[in-house]
């Protein structure tokens, strides 16, 4: 069966758009033409599609999926080179986990220094962004008391290179 860009995309679930990008990017081959110029595809486009799709819903990279791709077309590829390629995304994956967790805990800091009351020139939040080095006290604003305070540098800021 024969399909065009547009019955690729669709039953591919994605957009014309993006059948035309990874055709630019060989990350699917160009497909035959007919006498007229069009381009005709089959089966095979819709399976390597959803291939790229599922392997970018894992975390994978284009340019990681054109490696998994390389490899299973590869007659000496093993399974072992895939394995790796997995398990270093899997690394990649629990190091965000890592860092959406001190995101969290900043955030939750921030949050609870704040009242949500007062002018924006007090707010602890916008004070902590600023200064998020600063050894010096930032009031905490909740419930209008000013004995409990969050020490910036407390703050369980994440770490980006």
């Amino acid at each position: 069966m024969t399909m065009t860009r547009g019955e690729v995309a669709e039953r591919s679930g994605v957009s014309r758009e993006t059948v035309r990008y990874y055709e630019r990017r060989g990350m699917i081959p160009e497909p035959p033409r007919t006498d007229g110029d069009y381009r005709i595809y089959d089966e095979k486009y819709v399976e390597r599609i959803r291939f790229i799709k599922r392997a970018q819903e894992l975390g994978f990279s284009l340019g990681e999926i054109e490696e998994l791709l390389e490899l299973r077309v590869d007659p000496d590829g093993d399974c072992g080179d895939v394995r790796s390629r997995a398990t270093a995304k899997l690394v990649d994956v629990r190091e965000k986990i890592d860092d959406l967790r001190r995101i969290e805990a900043a955030l939750t800091s921030l949050a609870d220094a704040c009242s949500g009351e007062g002018p924006t020139s007090e707010c602890p939040i916008l004070e902590a962004i600023e200064d998020r080095t600063a050894a010096g006290e930032i009031n905490k604003r909740s419930q209008g008391s000013t004995s409990s305070t969050v020490i910036s540098s407390e703050i369980p800021w994440p770490h980006h290179p």
